[in-house]
C-alpha cells in the first residue's frame, strides 16, 4: 500500500484489549509500519474505528505471539498511559519483523518502559486484593449486601475481579470505584460505569467484622515500604490508606515498630531506579551514541560493584573496534576503558603491530565494574552468563552506531557478549563473524599479566602482537571492500 498513507486508530477508553487485538491483527497484516499510526481513545460504545476505516489487508487471520508478549499486552493495555497501545505496536512490530527476541533485552528502552508499566498494573491488582475494605448494608429488596469504594490508578477491574468472586462466590456485592463499578449477584458479574465517590458511603451501616480475618492474616512485611515512607512524611495522596482494611482495623499503626527497623535497612540499600517517569519517554529509543550513553550513566549496574559506568571511546567508523570483558578498578577510577595495567600492555602491543589507538574504539561489554570489597582492596569478580546478557543489548546499539569494520572480541567475556554464547578461545581464536559486523577473537592482555611464568607471558604476548598484526590487515581489506 502507498506508505504515505497515515492510519488513524481509535479505541475504547480504558482497556480496550478487544479493540486492540483487532487492530493488531489488521495493521500486522496489512504491513503498516508504526510511524504512520496515530492511536486515540473515545469513551462511546464504539469498539474499533478510525477517521479512515481499516478494511484492507488480512484483517482475520490472527498473528502469533510469543506467551510472554501477550501477557505483557494483557497488562499494558491496562495502564493508564495515554501512549500505551502505540509502544505495544512498535513492540510486535519489532518482533514481527527483525528482532523476534527482542524481549530478552530487558535494556532496550521500550521493552524495560514496558516492563515498568506491567509492574504497575501487577501491583495495582495486588494493592486492590489486599486493602478492598468491604462494608455492609441492608436493601429493603436485596436483603444483605457490601459494598466497597476502590481508587485505583490504573483499569484493572477485570483483571482484580477474579480474586473477590472466587473469595466472596456466595456473597452480594458491589464494588465501586472512579475507573468503573463491579456487581457480583451471586450468579453473574456485571461491569458498570465509573461513578464518584459518596460521603453516604462513609457512614452507611456498620463496618462487617473483617477485622477477626485481617488480623490473623495481616502481616506488615506485605506492606510496600515506599508506601509507608510516604505516609510517614505526610507528602502522598491519602486515598490508599483510606480504604485500605488494614488501616481500618487498625494493624498497620500497631504494626509500626515492627516495621521501622525494615525501613531503615531499605534505606541503607543501594537506590533502585524509579523508571515510572520514563515510561512514556521509553516507547523512542536511542537515536545517537550519545543518547546511549546517557541511557546507561542513568541506569544501576547489573552487577555488585560500582555505580559509575565506564564508557567506550574513540571515533566513529573506526577501522577496528576493541571489545574487552568489563572496567578494572582504574578504569573505574578514571572512568576511561583500557587505562590500568591491562590497557597498557594493550597499548604495547598495539604499538608493536602498528595499530595508532587514537584511531581505534574501545569499550567493555560489561559497563560497570563488578568487583567485592577486602578491606582497602577492591578485588575484581568475573560476569555471569546472565550478567553479560544483562548487558548485551547496550553493547550491540553502542556498535550499530560506531560502526567499526573490524570487531575484536578481547577474551572469553567479549566472546560470550557478541557471539550471544559461549566459545572457547583456543579453538576459536582467529576470524570471526559478530552478527553483522567481522569479527576477531583474541585473549585479553589481562591474562597474559595472570601468567605466573615470564616464559610463558613472553610467549602469548608474541601471540597477541601476531594476532594484532592480522587484526590490522584484514580491518584494511574490509576497508578497501
Amino acid at each position: 500500500m502507498d506508505p504515505t498513507v497515515h492510519q488513524h486508530i481509535t479505541l475504547n477508553g480504558g482497556a480496550d484489549l478487544q479493540g486492540f487485538r483487532q487492530a493488531l491483527r489488521i495493521l500486522t497484516w496489512s504491513n503498516i509500519p508504526p510511524e504512520q499510526i496515530s492511536w486515540s481513545e473515545q469513551e462511546s460504545a464504539e469498539q474499533f474505528g478510525g477517521r479512515q476505516p481499516l478494511t484492507f489487508g488480512m484483517a482475520g487471520k490472527p498473528i502469533i505471539l510469543q506467551r510472554m508478549a501477550a501477557e505483557l499486552i494483557s497488562n499494558v493495555v491496562c495502564h493508564s498511559l495515554p501512549g500505551k497501545y502505540a509502544m505495544l505496536y512498535r513492540l510486535v512490530w519489532r518482533m514481527q519483523h527483525d528482532e523476534p527476541r527482542l524481549l530478552s533485552a530487558t535494556h532496550d528502552p521500550l521493552v524495560m518502559g514496558l516492563n515498568q508499566m506491567a509492574s504497575e498494573v501487577r501491583r495495582d491488582v495486588e494493592r486492590m486484593h489486599a486493602g478492598l475494605c468491604f462494608r455492609e448494608i441492608n436493601d429493603a429488596e436485596i436483603g444483605e449486601r457490601f459494598i466497597a469504594w476502590f481508587e485505583p490508578e490504573h483499569f484493572i477491574l477485570e483483571p482484580a475481579a477474579k480474586h473477590f468472586i472466587e473469595r466472596f462466590r456466595s456473597l452480594d456485592w458491589t464494588i465501586l470505584t472512579p475507573k468503573g463499578s463491579l456487581c457480583w449477584d451471586r450468579k453473574e458479574l456485571a461491569i458498570g460505569p465509573p461513578v464518584g465517590r459518596s460521603a453516604s458511603l462513609e457512614v452507611v451501616a456498620s463496618e462487617i467484622s473483617w477485622r477477626t480475618c485481617h488480623e490473623s492474616t495481616f502481616n506488615p512485611a506485605h506492606v510496600h515500604i515506599p508506601t509507608l515512607r510516604r505516609y510517614a512524611s505526610q507528602q502522598a495522596t491519602r486515598k490508599s490508606w483510606r480504604n485500605r482494611s488494614d488501616a481500618a482495623c487498625g494493624l498497620i499503626p500497631a504494626a509500626w515498630s515492627r516495621v521501622d527497623g525494615v525501613i531503615e535497612q531499605e534505606t541503607a540499600m543501594p537506590a533502585k531506579r524509579n523508571l515510572k517517569e520514563s515510561s512514556a519517554a521509553a516507547a523512542e529509543e536511542p537515536k545517537s551514541l550519545a543518547a546511549l550513553n546517557r541511557v546507561i550513566e542513568a541506569s544501576p549496574p547489573m552487577v555488585e560493584g560500582s555505580h559509575k559506568a565506564v564508557l567506550g571511546e574513540g571515533p566513529m567508523h573506526p577501522a577496528i573496534a576493541f571489545v574487552g570483558e568489563q572496567p578494572g578498578d582504574q578504569e573505574d577510577i578514571e572512568g576511561r576503558p583500557f587505562v590500568g595495567p591491562a590497557g597498557k600492555l594493550l597499548n604495547r602491543a598495539m604499538e608493536e603491530a602498528g595499530i595508532d589507538r587514537k584511531k581505534t574504539y574501545v569499550t567493555n561489554a560489561v559497563k560497570h565494574f563488578k568487583f567485592v570489597q577486602r578491606g582497602k582492596r577492591r578485588l575484581h569478580q568475573t560476569p555471569t552468563a546472565g550478567e553479560v546478557k544483562q548487558y548485551r543489548w547496550w553493547l550491540e546499539k553502542e556498535l550499530g552506531f560506531v560502526e567499526p569494520k573490524l570487531v575484536v572480541a578481547l577474551g572469553a567475556t567479549a566472546v560470550h557478549a557478541l557471539a550471544g554464547k559461549a566459545l572457547p578461545i583456543g579453538k576459536n581464536r582467529g576470524p570471526a563473524k559478530f552478527g553483522g559486523f567481522d569479527g576477531y577473537i583474541t585473549v585479553h592482555p589481562s591474562f597474559l599479566l595472570r601468567l605466573p611464568d615470564e616464559d610463558a607471558r613472553q610467549r602469548e604476548y608474541k601471540a597477541l602482537v601476531a594476532d594484532l598484526k592480522r587484526i590490522d590487515r584484514l580491518s584494511h581489506e574490509a576497508s578497501r571492500a
